[in-house]
């Protein structure tokens, strides 16, 4: 709380956690978060080989009032959330030696009404330059292109979530710039948190998929290979390969000894 701080003073805390929220009540003066998550050791690294780059996202919350919130990057400030913002993530990424940090600066208002400025936060290593978010700041150049056949692989081993399953539905919502594809699953290969829940048809599980809206996703009939991540509790598409398609890619793979996990394949 604000309320206990000095005027003009600033607070320094450290962010270690790989995801979790901030909530500052009548904002004083300013806070200095210092991005420190505890990442494991990267295959690069232990090789010797680049260093990966570390990447957050910061997400407000609908009430945020009362500050404004920077990036500090090697001692220059960039705004990130402006007063009263859209709630929509932002993200951006560093060099391990690189220095970061959040600066949350309060703005000065003529009454003392309760203000809260919140948001939620992820800190990830190494996370996948394919993931496909709706942030201006992270590259995603390739967030729309269908993935090729060793990033299919890849995905059905390290994703949050495979569902094979079909297209029910597809909304845009042009205010954050996504669409969201809803999907009925036939089978649920692996999902970390329950996205996808027994629904509609008895039986089938049904949930929903995030993807940038500038990919212009249409539905489609079908069967697909739906994979991806969580960001801030919701699915965001990675690869999506019509499931006749994964099959051949899959068993070419194991033919030469190429698939990176083992699959379960009709």
């Amino acid at each position: 709380s604000g309320l206990s701080q000095e005027a003009g003073s600033v607070e320094q805390l450290s962010l270690h956690c790989a995801e979790g929220s901030l909530e500052w009540l009548y904002p004083t003066g300013a806070l200095r978060l210092r991005l420190a998550p505890r990442l494991p050791p990267t295959s690069a690294a232990i090789k010797g080989g680049s260093l990966p780059h570390v990447t957050a996202c910061i997400k407000p919350t609908g009430t945020f009032r009362g500050a404004q919130l920077y990036l500090e990057r090697e001692g220059v400030l960039e705004l990130l959330l402006p007063e009263a913002p859209r709630p929509r993530a932002r993200c951006f990424s560093w060099l391990p030696q690189e220095k970061v940090a959040l600066f949350l600066q309060a703005t000065p208002h003529p009454d003392i009404s309760r203000r809260i400025a919140a948001f939620r936060y992820e800190l990830r290593g190494d996370w996948l330059a394919r993931l496909a978010l709706p942030a201006a700041s992270l590259s995603a150049e390739g967030a729309c292109r269908p993935c090729n056949d060793t990033e299919i692989l890849m995905a059905i081993c390290t994703s949050d979530f495979v569902i094979r399953g079909s297209i029910r539905s597809v909304s845009n919502d042009a205010e954050l710039q996504e669409s969201i594809i809803g999907v009925s699953a036939t089978r649920i290969h692996r999902q970390k948190f329950p996205l996808f829940q027994v629904g509609g048809r008895p039986g089938r599980p049904v949930g929903s998929i995030r993807t940038p809206l500038r990919c212009g996703v249409k539905p489609g009939p079908g069967t697909f290979l739906f994979t991806g991540w969580l960001h801030f509790g919701e699915a965001w598409l990675s690869c999506a390969p019509r499931y006749r398609d994964f099959q051949r890619i899959y068993e070419g793979a194991q033919r030469t000894r190429q698939n990176p996990c083992e699959f379960p394949v009709d």
